[in-house]
């Protein structure tokens, strides 16, 4: 655990379970409002719209923010294999979840001796392809695809492939894990499923079963876009949760349309929008105008929710309690080293490891003013192995 984090913990554990009894009261719609409940007014009925599902969602928060989860990670497998060059290929440096793997990747090359370059996609199919383009011309030994979809640049796939470059992707399919089809080496991520479930548990769970929420996405993305569609599905199991709107807004575009949507949606549903969730944390990097003109305060509804990445500046809104309450964070330095590590198997000649980084929730009253979430003794467990 981060030292400030386990300072400020033991003060605030209690605050944890009992920060889940708001009461306020989601038909899934595009953009669109569904019939809305009466109770999904804040002036609305205290009873829980779904109590088996309420308790349900309660008990996984509960786990989820346990702040002393170990690193429960691979402790065995290749020592160094030396003097190898890899290329990152970001779909963009904008996106806080891809920049922050980038960083561990550079950190855990810096300790194995390897050389790393990143090359930006732009987060257009066009700069992507680029990158890729570049990226072959370098001859690397292994490429990263960073936070984009492999089968966009298939032929190049298959030439990285043709030429036995190892790919290892980062929220590049849906699984983790080694892939066939594109070849990946592996695909680092935490479970999709779990994430998207978290996230709508923590509504759920949050609003003591009586929300209206708003999703936003960028359904251009098919990780992202499955994971919205799944939380959708887990915000069904409460009766009393309904969807306000469906926001498909791509991430590339967040900063220049988030904005102008928040605003219409608070103009459009008032207090019946009392919680969000997305994607991706860097939605509600530009939530805090809209809603402060809407006079919306930072610790007020609606509730936010981020399902990935949990970028430091997401942490630093939570804590800061700026219209974010929450993220589901992916431990991104953490898995750029489990990157670096899992090339190490390929060129070793190895198996992937086959780990896959548990889910977390961080709220304020968990993060113990950190800016980041890391499991427990995972660059010690690496450094162990790669006898570094």
């Amino acid at each position: 655990m981060h030292p400030i984090r386990k300072a400020a913990v033991t003060a605030t554990a209690l605050l944890a379970s009992a920060a889940i009894t708001l009461t306020t009261g989601c038909e899934s719609g595009s953009t669109t409002e569904g019939s809305v409940a009466a109770s999904a007014s804040p002036s609305g009925s205290s009873r829980p719209g779904c109590p088996t599902a309420l308790a349900e969602a309660k008990q996984a928060v509960k786990t989820a923010e346990d702040v002393n989860a170990p690193w429960s990670g691979p402790t065995s497998g290749p020592r160094a294999v030396p003097d190898k060059t890899i290329v990152y290929i970001a779909q963009t440096l904008t996106n806080p979840g891809v920049a922050g793997v980038a960083k561990g990747v550079q950190e855990a090359a810096g300790i194995i001796d390897w050389r790393v370059r990143t090359l930006n996609g732009q987060g257009t199919p066009a700069g992507i392809k680029a990158a890729f383009a570049e990226a072959l011309a370098l001859e690397p030994d292994g490429i990263v695809i960073g936070g984009f979809d492999p089968t966009s640049i298939a032929a190049q796939v298959e030439q990285a492939n043709a030429d036995g470059i190892p790919l290892i992707g980062w929220h590049a399919v849906a699984a983790p894990g080694p892939s066939e089809n594109p070849k990946l080496f592996s695909n680092i991520t935490t479970r999709v499923e779990e994430v998207a479930k978290i996230s709508a548990d923590w509504t759920i769970a949050r609003s003591n079963g009586r929300a209206g929420v708003v999703l936003f996405t960028d359904a251009s993305i098919p990780f992202a876009k499955r994971k919205s569609d799944l939380i959708k599905k887990e915000l069904a199991t409460c009766s009393g949760v309904k969807l306000l709107s469906y926001e498909n807004i791509p991430i590339p575009q967040a900063g220049s349309l988030t904005t102008k949507r928040i605003s219409s949606l608070a103009s459009r549903f008032g207090d019946r929008w009392t919680h969000s969730a997305a994607i991706n944390d860097l939605y509600f990097d530009h939530a805090g105008p809209a809603l402060r003109a809407a006079g919306r305060q930072g610790d007020g509804a609606p509730f936010n929710i981020g399902a990935g990445d949990g970028d430091p500046s997401a942490f630093q809104r939570i804590n800061s309690k700026e219209f974010q309450a929450a993220t589901v964070p992916e431990p991104l330095s953490e898995q750029g080293w489990q990157i670096i590590d899992e090339f190490n198997r390929s060129f070793a000649g190895k198996s992937a490891s086959g780990y896959v980084a548990p889910v977390h929730v961080t709220t304020a009253a968990t993060s113990g003013g950190a800016l980041a979430w890391d499991s427990e003794g995972y660059r010690e467990a690496y450094r162990r192995i790669w006898e570094k």
